[in-house]
């Protein structure tokens, strides 16, 4: 850190956002690792296909005392449309 202000200091700032930029890189790896499927913006070579029946739900991700990803899940509320394949 270069910058020695003490009123508004960007490399600080900037060290702190880092450490919570890394916060939510590591629980989106470890919610994309567990799901095996591909849906909207992943898709992965090992699970091609969309599967509603299987993960048509939320994984919702906490941390454990030690600092690592808890995953549990949690229902889908479809209210007006429901969810379909997208085809582009």
């Amino acid at each position: 850190i270069d910058d020695r202000g003490t009123v508004f200091n960007q490399d600080v700032l900037g060290a702190i956002e880092l450490g919570y930029l890394l916060d939510c890189a590591q629980t989106t790896v470890a919610a994309a690792i567990e799901r095996k499927e591909s849906r909207g913006a992943q898709f992965r070579l090992d699970y091609p296909d969309r599967n509603d029946d299987e993960w048509l739900k939320h994984i919702d991700v906490t941390r454990s005392d030690d600092g690592e990803p808890v995953l549990s899940y949690s229902p889908v509320t479809i209210t007006r449309w429901q969810p379909e394949v997208r085809k582009y």
